[in-house]
């Protein structure tokens, strides 16, 4: 087993969902046969277990090491907390990163849902943690079934009544005409905060960075491409009429939702190479993102916080005290806080581009 106080090489994991996707994943592993299913989801750094009805017996969606799959992340954490996490974060958050982090390639749109926020996830889930997240657009297909496109926030004028009967009649086109239908591009970011509804259009690849939670309320009985959810997927338990608690009733011009959610990329200054920040701790408390090219070599270290550490694209090599690793597109390392110094140097005729995503601050 590797050092645990060194990068460690993690493999994605595929989740079920509701709605169909996956093949742009399949790709990225150099699956060329790949081809859309209800796996549309690789969950990386992730110890959260995924919640499907009817597949309870199916621990779905806790990553482990690439070299050996009897390892978990979440075991590895557990037996040393403050070494993996740091102890500032464990002071504050325990042993859980206190983030999910997902790439998601939509085949369909998903449907219209909401995800409780902080206060009411503590109410009605007895969760610490609510389920505010943030897209990074890295794509659309180029055969997408619409251009790419997110559905975000109520529009103005919106009630519950109005919202209650929408989900009574099972009206569709009507909920959606409610929300504000928003064009993406690749390199955009947009803040999903708990309790604002959204639907993520068709033919969409994003990562996305979340609170550690899987409490997803559906409004849509029966997806785009007609797979029937089951209640307790819709109402994770609360029921159909405590479920509309989880909505914050605000609506929103398009124009509003833009400026509130979409994230503005900021240089930093970085002395190896070109550094953003995607999202960071003045846009929410709950987790930040930097991007970074590396050409040529650059060293990192933990600084006692961990990092979850995702290779974009280009090709370079990995070296810790111990290992040495070939990097390439979508290998995921996770940072423990207590890391040594690592180097990444980039091989080939292009820059490694990387993201860096953290937790909680």
């Amino acid at each position: 087993m590797s050092n645990s106080y060194e990068p460690l090489k993690l493999r994605g994991e595929r989740v079920w969902r509701t709605y169909t996707g996956g093949r742009e994943i399949g790709r990225l592993h150099g699956g060329e046969g790949a081809e859309d299913d209800h796996f549309p989801e690789e969950w990386m750094f992730s110890t959260t277990r995924a919640l499907n009805v009817g597949r309870e017996d199916i621990e779905e969606g806790i990553c482990c090491l690439d070299e050996d799959r009897e390892i978990s992340l979440k075991q590895l954490i557990l037996s040393n907390p403050e070494e993996m996490l740091g102890k500032d974060h464990v002071d504050r958050w325990g042993a859980s990163t206190g983030v999910l982090i997902k790439m998601i390639d939509s085949e369909e749109r998903l449907t219209i849902q909401v995800h409780p926020d902080n206060v009411t996830a503590g109410r009605l889930f007895n969760s610490r943690f609510g389920k505010t997240e943030c897209w990074y657009i890295l794509g659309a297909r180029s055969d997408g079934r619409e251009p790419a496109c997110i559905y975000l926030g109520f529009k103005e004028g919106i009630t519950r009544e109005e919202w209650v009967r929408c989900f009574e009649r099972q009206d569709y086109d009507k909920m959606l005409s409610l929300l504000n239908r928003i064009q993406v591009k690749p390199g955009e970011t947009y803040l999903v905060k708990g309790g604002v509804p959204h639907a993520i259009g068709s033919g969409c690849m994003i990562i996305e960075i979340q609170e550690p939670t899987d409490y997803t309320i559906r409004v849509e009985k029966v997806t785009p491409s007609g797979f029937r959810i089951d209640d307790r997927m819709c109402h994770q338990g609360l029921g159909f009429e405590t479920m509309f608690d989880c909505f914050s009733y605000c609506g929103m011009s398009e124009e509003e939702v833009r400026e509130q959610f979409c994230i503005r990329a900021e240089d930093v200054e970085w002395s190896q190479g070109i550094k953003r920040s995607i999202i960071g701790y003045k846009d929410t408390p709950c987790f930040r993102i930097e991007r970074m090219e590396a050409d040529g070599t650059c060293s990192f270290k933990g600084d006692g916080v961990y990092g979850c550490l995702y290779v974009l694209s280009g090709k370079g090599i990995l070296k810790s005290s111990t290992h040495e690793y070939t990097v390439g597109r979508n290998d995921q390392f996770f940072i423990p806080a207590a890391s040594g110094e690592y180097t990444i140097t980039s091989i080939g005729n292009e820059p490694v581009s990387l993201l860096m995503m953290r937790g909680p601050e």
